[in-house]
């Protein structure tokens, strides 16, 4: 019988792989764009190579975390790649944090380096010395000018660095259809905390690769588009939406350090940008900037909010200044592109965000006393983390993450978030979603911001009660604000009581600490 030797199985697909394929494919397209600095994608592959290097000549290794404490930067890009070739795991952090909560966060994933750009220079120095960490600036991490370190110096019991000549992969945007991905951690991104204490989702790169496709598919993105990054990266938001999935196709992507209304209304005009991300306070300042009627914003083809739940008047704004608006909804834990609305303005008016994206499987989760059509939205796919740093299950035994957000489904298998489940208003026996009554408190011209919860009540277990913020120098009557409400929604629906408050308490991403919230109604 003639020996036959097995084939040998090819190394599993890296993200870096998936994106500096454009540097052998096409080296000269523009990657990356911020101020005046531009990168093409043959000179992101250098910059990635000799971050690889530096990482390694500090002393960073396979499983270690780096954390990362700066404004949006093409170099916090260049180091995620870097890591995702040395298997290391970057852990951004969020800069809006307190000095407090930013201690927590080095404690809980111990990085073995902590890197800052020149904003955050002084802070980062001060928590590298509370804790002890190595401490280095982006800017001389990846000065494009300086030489790579020794590539020996401390390189022992270290992965071997892959040659810098990328492999020409043929992974279009399908790019996980049928690969083997890289199953090792990359990215720890901590949630926002609105339920207690904040954890760090853990990534994979076949997470981050399976987010991409499911996002490149639906958003159909080309080497063609022109995307522009003014979330910040330290969140999936910013990171994983577009950003990412745009690098995977080989798209330009134009970096903000952080959101400017009227920055990014002139970039939009300037670059002929077609696709950006934002959220419902980003869309409220862009609608009241006053370049906002005159900007040319034909580029546009399709601007993804980043929320389960979009006012109406936001929506409307959009929709009649000609600009095409979609809706992506998720979470840390998913992604987070799950499911996602595009070109379809009479369902983005109703408050719909769509269908499952590819690869994605979302069912309704039991629902004590819900409708037939309304349960918990349960999510399961190949992008989903599975755990939380450094081991907690973040889903179940089938692999379903259970989301807490309250969705009902239409015949036609179109998603609506309602509210939260924890949320819920049990009143006199009956499921009363928030999210239903805050959509009409939103459209009154006098109303800033709100949000409706539950407070006990003797007779009928919760009363409603609605929280709004007014515009300076506008007064409403309690019958004024409610009027839709009234007017739409059933009677055991309407709120019992309005307060008005100077301002909604938030987390540091600008969710409603509806916890807090009601504390501070409880202490009235």
């Amino acid at each position: 019988m003639p020996h036959t030797t097995a084939p040998t199985p090819s190394a599993p697909l890296r993200l870096d792989e998936v994106v500096l394929r454009h540097a052998v494919e096409n080296p000269t397209q523009t990657a990356l764009v911020q101020g005046d600095h531009s990168m093409s994608y043959a000179e992101l592959a250098e910059q990635v190579a000799r971050a690889c290097e530096c990482l390694r000549g500090r002393g960073v290794r396979a499983g270690e975390r780096v954390a990362c404490l700066s404004f949006n930067a093409w170099e916090m890009l260049v180091i995620l790649l870097a890591l995702s070739r040395l298997g290391g795991i970057l852990a951004p952090l969020n800069y809006r944090l307190a000095v407090a909560e930013w201690d927590q966060l080095i404690i809980d994933c111990q990085p073995a380096l902590l890197l800052h750009d020149a904003g955050w220079q002084e802070q980062a120095q001060s928590l590298a010395l509370r804790h002890d960490l190595s401490v280095c600036s982006l800017e001389s991490l990846c000065d494009a000018s300086s030489q790579a370190l020794d590539p020996g110096a401390g390189s022992q019991n270290s992965e071997p660095l892959p040659g810098e000549a990328v492999p020409s992969l043929r992974v279009s945007p399908g790019m996980a259809h049928g690969v083997r991905c890289d199953p090792r951690p990359l990215l720890l991104v901590y949630t926002s905390g609105t339920t207690g204490t904040p954890r760090a989702a853990v990534h994979t790169q076949a997470n981050l690769i399976a987010n991409m496709q499911a996002a490149s598919q639906a958003m159909t993105l080309t080497a063609e588009d022109r995307v522009l990054t003014v979330l910040p990266l330290f969140h999936v938001g910013g990171l994983c939406i577009q950003t990412l999935p745009a690098l995977g196709v080989g798209a330009r992507v134009v970096l903000h350090p952080r959101f400017d209304a009227q920055a990014m209304l002139q970039t939009v005009e300037r670059e002929r940008i077609g696709l950006t991300v934002v959220v419902p306070a980003v869309m409220k300042a862009l609608m009241e900037h006053p370049l906002w009627s005159s900007a040319n914003l034909s580029s546009l083809r399709c601007v993804m909010a980043g929320s389960s739940h979009l006012p109406e008047p936001l929506v409307r704004a959009f929709l009649d200044r000609g600009v095409p608006l979609g809706n992506v909804y998720g979470a840390t834990e998913t992604g987070p592109f799950s499911i996602a609305l595009l070109a379809d303005a009479l369902r983005m008016l109703q408050g719909s965000c769509g269908w499952p994206a590819h690869g994605v499987q979302a069912c309704l989760g039991p629902l004590e006393g819900a409708a037939p059509n309304v349960g918990e939205v349960w999510l399961r796919g190949p992008a989903l983390v599975q755990h939380y740093w450094p081991e907690q299950a973040a889903v179940d035994a089938q692999g379903w993450f259970h989301s807490g957000d309250v969705a009902q489904v239409d015949e036609a298998g179109c998603w609506t978030i309602v509210g939260r489940s924890k949320d819920m208003i049990i009143s006199g026996g009956e499921n009363i979603y928030p999210a239903e009554i805050e959509t009409l408190l939103a459209q009154h011209p006098a109303v800033v911001e709100c949000t409706v919860v539950g407070m006990p009540d003797a007779r009928w277990g919760e009363r409603v009660v609605a929280v709004v913020t007014l515009r300076e120098g506008h007064e409403a009557t309690d019958d004024e604000l409610l009027a839709r409400v009234r007017e739409r929604l059933a009677r055991y629906k309407h709120p019992r009581e309005v307060v008005r408050l100077q301002a909604l308490p938030k987390t540091a991403l600008g969710k409603v600490q509806k916890a807090h919230l009601k504390d501070l109604l409880s202490a009235r």
